[in-house]
């Protein structure tokens, strides 16, 4: 991960190109981040970012965080991701990243937490196959086969019914459609992990080549 911005999915909704074709894009609302902390080699062992995104209350911060975000003149902050690589090392500690780290064609990765479904079934789960569905079956939708009989217990990591979603994803490859500076918000072709409102990451693709920050961002 070289270059990345924090934001929030508004929804989705479709665009025209040039050419005149229909593109559905979601809306992600990306208000300038602020550089928290800058880790380097030196001191941390590892070159990265931490930006804040989203202000809240003071009265929502404990004073450790009160204290860290002072150092950077910022407000507490919803928020807060580090995006590892040299490439961020350009912004200071204070400063503001906004959507124009990229530019429109660009192909990038976007990370959020994905739609909780609840309690779910090893069919909708793992993908597993269901049995015959004549009325004589006596399984249809069942997990199936626990292992070997002489165990006496279930092995771990045995794929069972349980609770699904609700883990971070990654989208891979892809494509920002516009950025409109004005508005604070990024185009990306298709739909990305999470509700709606729910935070993202987005991070230049890390299988496509990336060009580097447009020095005009500072």
């Amino acid at each position: 991960m070289a270059k990345g911005i924090l934001g929030r999915k508004i929804g989705m909704t479709q665009v025209f190109t040039e050419e005149g074709v229909l593109v559905p894009v979601t809306v992600i609302e990306v208000s300038p981040n602020v550089v928290l902390q800058k880790k380097t080699v030196e001191t941390d062992g590892y070159a990265a970012v931490q930006l804040g995104y989203g202000d809240k209350p003071e009265r929502l911060a404990n004073k450790p965080e009160l204290g860290h975000v002072t150092k950077a003149n910022a407000t507490p902050k919803r928020f807060v991701k580090e995006i590892a690589g040299e490439e961020m090392q350009i912004f200071e500690v204070g400063q503001e990243v906004k959507a124009n780290i990229f530019t429109e064609g660009e192909f990038v990765d976007v990370t959020g937490t994905s739609k909780g479904k609840g309690f779910q079934g090893v069919i909708k789960r793992h993908n597993f196959s269901r049995g015959p569905m004549a009325h004589g079956s006596g399984y249809h939708r069942g997990t199936g086969s626990m292992g070997d009989i002489n165990a006496a217990r279930i092995k771990k990591g045995h794929k069972m019914p349980g609770r699904m979603g609700g883990e971070t994803v990654t989208i891979q490859n892809l494509q920002v459609v516009k950025i409109d500076l004005e508005k604070n918000v990024i185009l990306i072709k298709g739909n990305v992990p999470g509700p709606k409102k729910s935070f993202v990451v987005i991070s230049n693709a890390v299988k496509a080549n990336t060009p580097a920050i447009n020095a005009e961002v500072l």
